[in-house]
C-alpha cells in the first residue's frame, strides 16, 4: 500500500534529520521519492492554520492535541486539547477522529508540524498544524483571536 511505504520512508528521512548525518542516507531513493511524492500534493499552507482564523464557537468542533511533554502541558495548555507527544501521535492516529479537523500544536510549531507531516504522509488529510503554536495563539488572545483579529481589520 502506497500509504504504508510513505510511512516508512518518512520515518528514514526524518531519523536521517534528526540523528543521523545526512549524507548516511544521500542514496536512499525510497525515502526520498516518499517524501517528494508528498510535497506534490501538499498544497501551499494547506496544513497550517491561524488561531485568528478560527472563530471561538468553532473550536468545539476541532479534535485539538498538545503534541509537547505532559509536564509543559500540565503547566498551561489550550482547554480541551488532549496531550500525545509529538513522537506518538503517528502511533495513536486509529485513536484520532476522521470526520473532524484534528489540530496539532506544541510551543512554536516546529514539533506538531512533524508529527502532522507524519499524520499527512499516513493519508490523513483533516489534519493541520496550529501555526506558531501555544505561544502565539496565546499571544493573539486565544479562543478570541479571530474576534480580534476581525475588530483590528474592521479599523
Amino acid at each position: 500500500m502506497k500509504s504504508a511505504h510513505f510511512i516508512s520512508a518518512f520515518f528514514i528521512v526524518a531519523v536521517a534529520a534528526l540523528s543521523v548525518p545526512a549524507t548516511a542516507f544521500a542514496e536512499d531513493k525510497a525515502a526520498i521519492s516518499a517524501m517528494e511524492a508528498y510535497f506534490d500534493f501538499s498544497e501551499y499552507e494547506g496544513g497550517t492554520i491561524l488561531p485568528e482564523q478560527i472563530p471561538a464557537e468553532d473550536w468545539k468542533n476541532i479534535y485539538v492535541i498538545d503534541t509537547r511533554d505532559a509536564e509543559q502541558f500540565q503547566k498551561a495548555h489550550i482547554p480541551g486539547a488532549v496531550n500525545i507527544d509529538w513522537r506518538k501521535v503517528l502511533g495513536q492516529r486509529s485513536k484520532l477522529p476522521g470526520n473532524k479537523m484534528v489540530l496539532l500544536y506544541c510551543n512554536a510549531g516546529t514539533l506538531s508540524s512533524q508529527a502532522a507531516i507524519a499524520l499527512r504522509v499516513a493519508g490523513m488529510e483533516n489534519v493541520r498544524i496550529l501555526q506558531g503554536g501555544f505561544t502565539e495563539w496565546k499571544a493573539k488572545g486565544g479562543f478570541e483571536a479571530n474576534k480580534i483579529a476581525s475588530k483590528k481589520s474592521a479599523k
